[in-house]
């Protein structure tokens, strides 16, 4: 019974003495290498840069898809292009829809010598379809601003953060020749220290390309409602030109 309390007692101690320390990420990135702690700040910034372009660009987005949402609940209720033109009056000047509008009624209105002309009305709607594809494409180029950022990180930073684990597992095994000491706990500090740019390098890219997609359908979204705007808007002024028409001829 002695010999077993001394060794449960021998046990203990020696489990205390031996009680594990789990480093920081403040620690790990002190005591890592110079070239370490460079990719370690890199891969920061990089996952900085890309969460400011998520936040930007989903805050911008929901905000666009709410007012396009409404001006077209507003169309399919049966308001004409013409009385939206107060409605967007309210919607921001940077906003795609407004530009879109915006050039189409510019076109429409410097091109009022073709309303009055027959013959020149298709090529009315041909040159306000033009400049509304113009706009929208213009205004898509926009929102796709920055995501080019996110491509890039989603593809790069799990390899910058690989080059931080093989340049610190390159000077941990350095230490071992130095030290002609092959013991675990000699190298185990070197190696934790590279995995934390590996861990960095994915956590950093894995959000990058989740919202990459995310952003990208979005915006393919945002795109056909686009479209469906101008192709509203078309028939329309098609519908409005028929009407001179009629009336041109009842007239005569």
């Amino acid at each position: 019974m002695k010999g077993n309390g001394m060794a449960e007692s021998a046990i203990s101690s020696g489990g205390t003495a031996g009680a594990i320390h789990i480093a920081t990420p403040l620690e790990l990135f002190v005591q890592a290498d110079t070239i370490v702690k460079l990719v370690i700040v890199i891969l920061i910034l990089a996952s900085a840069w890309s969460w400011g372009i998520i936040v930007a660009k989903s805050v911008r987005l929901g905000a666009l898809d709410r007012t396009a949402e409404r001006l077209l609940k507003s169309l399919t209720k049966g308001v004409s292009t013409s009385e939206l033109s107060e409605e967007f009056l309210k919607v921001k000047a940077d906003d795609p829809l407004r530009i879109v509008y915006q050039a189409m009624v510019d076109e429409n209105a410097s091109s009022a010598e073709l309303r009055r002309n027959v013959g020149q009305q298709e090529s009315l709607l041909e040159r306000v379809h033009r400049v509304a594809q113009l706009a929208s494409g213009n205004a898509l180029d926009g929102l796709r601003t920055g995501l080019q950022g996110l491509a890039t990180i989603g593809s790069i930073a799990p390899f910058v953060g690989l080059f931080g684990t093989v340049w610190g597992i390159m000077n941990s095994f350095q230490g071992i020749a130095a030290s002609n000491n092959t013991s675990l706990a000699v190298v185990a500090p070197g190696i934790a220290e590279s995995l934390f740019a590996t861990a960095l390098g994915l956590a950093a890219a894995i959000p990058a390309v989740v919202f990459y997609n995310r952003i990208g359908g979005a915006i393919g979204k945002y795109s056909k409602r686009l479209t469906t705007f101008i192709g509203i808007y078309e028939v329309e002024l098609s519908r409005q030109l028929a009407k001179g028409e009629a009336h041109g001829r009842r007239a005569a």
